[in-house]
């Protein structure tokens, strides 16, 4: 089932951020766009390749007002002693949530029942607090946080801009498209 549209649903875990335990919840979410990044666990192979092209390009997500959260089902002090003990993790300056009840990783059903370890899933939330974007890759296909950056612009375009839409390759600049019965069969 699809969870595109539906609201965030509430939780309240402990975090690790820039050297700091944080408590972090969906009210600290609201009233701006996040990004949920899913990995399934700490100290493995691909998650520190994507969390640190996402650590690389973090100041590009803050610049369009966009927070970064990543999530695994491990505790916020393994978090830290990841940060701690590996380079590419070590550059990391956005929140690393901990969900080891597995509230979050439930609540957006990227939970592998059974293993207690997160699918590989992206999530892109409005500020409403709607989640407008998700992926869920396999368990060896490492994310882009290049290509998240545009599929973000084009979510953050279309919210500022009702009635339009943004067709296959769209970088920021490009021409959108306006559905209309114009159209029609003319793509």
């Amino acid at each position: 089932m699809s969870i595109i549209g539906t609201q965030l649903k509430p939780f309240t875990t402990q975090a690790y951020r820039q050297g700091k335990f944080i408590e972090v919840s969906d009210a600290d979410v609201t009233g701006k766009w996040a990004v949920f990044f899913f990995y399934p666990a700490d100290f493995t192979f691909v998650c520190p390749t994507e969390l640190e092209d996402l650590a690389d390009n973090y100041a590009a997500f803050q610049k369009m007002g966009v927070e970064v959260y990543s999530v695994s089902t491990d505790t916020h002090f393994s978090h830290k002693a990841w940060h701690d003990t590996s380079p590419a993790i070590g550059k990391i300056d956005y929140t690393m949530l901990g969900d080891p009840s597995g509230t979050i990783t439930r609540n957006f059903d990227v939970m592998r029942e059974g293993q207690g370890l997160a699918d590989r899933g992206t999530f892109v939330v409005d500020p409403q607090g709607v989640i407008q974007l998700m992926e869920i890759t396999s368990e060896g296909v490492g994310r882009n946080a290049m290509e998240l950056l545009r599929k973000v612009k084009a979510a953050q375009y279309i919210a500022a801009h009702p009635g339009e839409v943004c067709p296959a390759k769209w970088e920021e600049g490009q021409t959108t498209l306006a559905p209309s019965l114009d159209l029609v069969g003319k793509i």
